[in-house]
């Protein structure tokens, strides 16, 4: 709030010296953020544009890239703020990013540009997004900083589950799908586990029991010598499997992403990864399902949230029930934070049927020993 460009209450960092007469060339440092695009895809020309302004008008140094993704531009003047916005939207056609109490610029994976496991296509939605929420992304209005990631599969480009307030992560329904001859070439020897990652070294002869099977958070796999199986019911989506055998196993074709909230790094409180909130939602344009879940968590986080307070330290301290509820999220299993010693969901009285009240006899009757 310190200094910016006109209109606009994001983008710029006001930095400036307490010494300034003894440090004249650093009296003012501002920082400006940029909108990188999605997946992070330049051609030559833009780089070397940007580099061109920033010699001009700037300190020549930047930061490629910032934790949201933000082409960070380090170091100018008060003087040179307009002139650089002005260059950057109308002669390069790009936008500042997000800074302050606002919307943060989001980010995503390369998606289904170049990735075989993206679930659904993450550059698309990152852009969809951006463009809808241009007034939450420059206009702060939030009671603390709100970052989108989208991560196409739960191998986690973008590491969407540990550093957003709402991530999205490609996830499928159905089977993983396998290549039993392919699995086969792997326990022979013909493959390269984890597709040659590790070629430099000998490992010794690849152990599907010990490197796989074994391996998984779930128990769901079995080798029975022949053939291998998956319970998908068990399966968690983890990837291990997938990324040890890509030629033998593949993601499945009902695809989707799972929604989760409140990641965030320690700051005001602690560090927090992602509670799942969405198991499976549709990603197909407009995205009206995603943007339903985000526009319902931000008003009621801008209603409840003190300053400078996380969406995930909101709904830490208000209970996540209260996010089910305002998100209008059924309570199901999948829920539970620790089963036993804080099971996190809490029944109301009107939920209940028969209320709080109970007939000893009608209970017995229903519980015969």
């Amino acid at each position: 709030g310190i200094v910016g460009v006109f209109g606009y209450g994001g983008g710029v960092i006001g930095r400036y010296c307490d010494q300034p007469e003894m440090f004249p060339g650093v009296a003012h440092f501002h920082t400006m953020r940029v909108a990188q695009p999605s997946g992070k895809y330049y051609h030559s020309k833009f780089l070397r544009d940007l580099c061109d302004i920033w010699d001009l008008r700037g300190s020549g140094l930047t930061n490629m890239h910032g934790s949201t993704g933000d082409i960070v531009l380090l170091g100018t003047q008060t003087p040179q703020l307009e002139e650089i916005f002005h260059e950057l939207t109308h002669k390069m056609n790009v936008d500042l990013g997000g800074s302050g109490s606002n919307l943060r610029t989001p980010e995503a994976c390369l998606g289904q540009s170049r990735c075989e496991y993206a679930c659904y296509n993450t550059q698309d939605m990152c852009y969809q997004l951006t463009m809808d929420y241009q007034d939450e992304l420059h206009r702060p209005a939030f009671p603390y900083k709100f970052k989108f990631k989208f991560d196409g599969c739960p191998n986690g480009c973008v590491c969407a589950m540990a550093r957003s307030d709402f991530a999205v992560v490609g996830t499928w329904k159905d089977d993983i799908k396998i290549d039993q001859d392919a699995v086969k070439g792997y326990v022979g020897g013909e493959f390269a586990p984890n597709a040659g990652a590790h070629s430099g070294r000998d490992w010794g002869k690849f152990d599907i029991q010990k490197e796989v099977v074994d391996l998984c958070p779930s128990k769901c796999m079995k080798w029975d010598g022949s053939k291998l199986s998956i319970k998908t019911a068990d399966c968690v989506r983890c990837m291990h499997c997938i990324n040890t055998m890509p030629r033998a196993l593949h993601i499945g074709d009902e695809r989707g992403a799972s929604i989760l909230v409140g990641a965030k790094a320690p700051v005001v409180d602690g560090a927090q990864m992602g509670s799942l909130l969405v198991p499976l939602v549709s990603c197909e344009a407009p995205y009206d399902d995603v943007k339903e879940v985000i526009e319902k968590i931000w008003d009621w986080w801008m209603e409840e949230g003190k300053n400078r307070e996380r969406v995930g330290e909101t709904m830490k301290r208000l209970s996540f029930q209260k996010l089910l509820e305002v998100t209008d999220t059924p309570a199901a299993a999948y829920h539970v934070k620790e089963p036993r010693s804080n099971p996190y969901i809490f029944f109301k009285e009107e939920e209940v049927p028969g209320g709080w009240t109970r007939d000893l006899a009608a209970y017995r009757k229903r519980h015969q020993r």
